[in-house]
């Protein structure tokens, strides 16, 4: 087991695509049993075309995929054996919100009072932890809104096996059921797939890490069991633990894996050392982190500066002034961008680019 610890800027996706022509090329793997795992269709797509053109023929036997469009390849050749048809529909979440609207309307549940949203987060965090209806009710008891929530999880999923339909919080949770159900496809693809890699390790869930555990528990020659994972993340990149990723699963990577071996990347290729070390200084203060000295690869000695306002009138303000000053001193509007947390930001803002008649464009 390989834990590659990739600092911002590093280049994680550089790493895994030549590991991947690496084991290919050098070690003589046949590209059949490699498997990369990403969470975006974009990074897997840009893997998928570095891979390609790095490896050349031979490249499309790769797999190489998010978790879930993973978990729909194995389960619409197997799904038949968890009693569901390998014709089975995927709902998304208008399918979801429709279906429990008809659930609660049956079970006559006071939606002003308990909200559908409600009922549907619960269930989807239950299937991030790999949480069945059963075991959530047994949970639930003493807890009347608990309880509710189970006997709603009960007739969700029994109302999506009528309709031989799955959410796509399914995909990975029946792809563990399936594996550990049926040996014989768990081993076939155990068998296949000996070099799995995983990017964004930081951001996994309890569900697709034991996914991936037990895939990579291939039985070895000598009666061992292999486990050729290789993971690349950041644990100070972890920023989705409200959608259900768990960061200690990475920082518990050597204590399920005793024999792995972690490599640090830790050159920043992207920012000039001011920003590196301010970045270093501020994440420093985490208390559970992989100890990491970043660097910048980048030459620069500009200083980042931090600026408080005390509403947001004075703060687009100030930045509509500070954009004006940069642009008479030669940078093009062009290369400066601000960047807000909501949709709603911008507004105020644009009003006084206008009026300072610099141009601008929203993305």
């Amino acid at each position: 087991p390989l834990l590659i610890l990739a600092g911002a800027g590093s280049g994680k996706t550089r790493v895994l695509t030549h590991r991947t022509a690496y084991l290919i090329e050098e070690c003589g793997v046949n590209p059949y049993n490699i498997m990369a795992i990403t969470f975006t269709n974009k990074a897997a797509g840009e893997m998928r075309e570095r891979i390609d053109q790095m490896v050349g023929y031979g490249s499309e036997s790769i797999w190489v995929c998010t978790f879930h469009s993973t978990c729909v390849r194995i389960l619409r050749r197997y799904i038949d054996r968890l009693g569901f048809g390998t014709n089975f529909t995927i709902y998304d979440s208008d399918d979801q919100k429709t279906l429990m609207k008809d659930i609660c309307k049956r079970l006559e549940i006071d939606t002003k009072m308990y909200k559908e949203k409600m009922f549907l987060s619960a269930i989807s965090s239950a299937k991030d932890e790999l949480i069945d209806p059963i075991e959530f009710e047994t949970r639930a008891a003493g807890d009347y809104v608990k309880r509710k929530q189970a006997q709603v999880y009960r007739e969700y999923q029994q109302a999506l096996k009528q309709n031989n339909a799955l959410d796509f919080d399914d995909l990975i949770m029946k792809t563990v059921e399936l594996f550990k159900l049926d040996k014989e496809v768990l081993a076939s693809y155990q068998d296949r797939f000996r070099y799995i890699m995983v990017d964004e390790y930081q951001d996994t869930n309890t569900a697709q890490f034991k996914l991936i555990s037990l895939m990579a528990s291939t039985p070895s020659e000598n009666g061992g069991v292999e486990h050729n994972l290789c993971v690349v993340g950041d644990d100070d990149q972890s920023i989705y633990r409200f959608r259900g990723s768990k960061p200690e699963i990475m920082l518990g990577f050597q204590k399920i894996y005793p024999q792995a071996k972690i490599v640090n990347l830790e050159v920043n290729y992207r920012c000039e050392p001011p920003i590196v070390e301010a970045a270093m200084r501020l994440i420093a203060h985490n208390e559970e982190r992989f100890p990491k000295k970043i660097r910048a690869g980048k030459s620069g000695k500009q200083k980042v500066r931090f600026q408080y306002f005390e509403d947001c009138y004075k703060e687009n303000a100030f930045l509509a002034e500070d954009i004006r000053q940069t642009v008479q001193n030669g940078v093009p509007l062009s290369e400066i961008a601000v960047l807000f947390r909501t949709n709603m930001q911008p507004r105020a803002l644009m009003e006084y680019m206008v009026s300072a008649n610099l141009a601008f464009q929203t993305k």
